[in-house]
């Protein structure tokens, strides 16, 4: 079997449902891209034709905001498919995917996808029970934002770098964000972001390693994430 059959991807997303002779349509379909950190997979408003499969690395889906700040609604990574829900609703991408790590991704176009889709019972319940988290995920973190105060968010967020990408070897968090983009997910101000990161500091509930983070107290982080 190919490498598509051993595939994190496939593993974890709704292509698990498929059965050896799709999956060997599905390779042989597939263009496989490196992305660099920085660099975009699909622009807000571009026509996709497809999907986005990640295999490696960490990227963000995000939209510009009507006062030119870049929101980021979401962190990817290995094992995530990008692009189903304007495949399926036949519109252009609402959100903007980039690298924030050197990515590789293996794009399937929007034709094998549909086929997939109409011949596979299984495989579109799973993409369809997909694109329905992604909508309540989206919705919890706007009641979030509602709900719960920016230090709250704070926390909530590197408790979510940390147990979802983990640790590097030197105990700092593997994904590291700019303070802009931590800012962008917590919305707020980047001033702000930074004062709270240096009050977190002074508390002792994380440390400022350079531009890096390290989580000190995971217990104190958690209790204020959730009063």
């Amino acid at each position: 079997m190919n490498k598509c059959d051993q595939c994190i991807v496939r593993q974890l997303s709704s292509l698990k449902a498929l059965n050896k002779e799709e999956v060997i349509k599905l390779a042989s379909s597939k263009t496989t891209y490196k992305i660099k950190k920085g660099d975009a997979l699909f622009e807000e408003g571009e026509v996709t034709n497809g999907v986005f499969c990640v295999k490696d690395g960490v990227g963000k889906l995000s939209k510009l905001s009507a006062n030119g700040k870049d929101q980021i609604v979401k962190l990817v990574k290995s094992g995530e498919l990008l692009g189903q829900r304007s495949m399926i609703s036949n519109e252009p991408a609402n959100l903007t995917a980039k690298a924030i790590a050197d990515m590789e991704v293996c794009f399937i176009p929007k034709a094998e996808i549909i086929n997939f889709f109409n011949n596979n019972n299984q495989f579109s319940l799973n993409m369809m029970q997909s694109v329905c988290e992604d909508l309540k995920e989206s919705e919890n973190e706007k009641i979030a934002l509602v709900q719960k105060t920016v230090k709250q968010r704070l926390a909530e967020t590197l408790l979510h770098l940390h147990d979802e990408f983990g640790e590097d070897t030197d105990k700092t968090l593997k994904v590291q964000l700019t303070r802009e983009e931590l800012a962008g997910i917590i919305g707020t101000a980047t001033e702000s972001c930074i004062r709270l990161l240096s009050d977190f500091n002074k508390l002792e509930l994380i440390e400022l390693v350079g531009k890096k983070i390290m989580l000190k107290d995971v217990r104190a982080l958690k209790k204020l994430a959730d009063n």
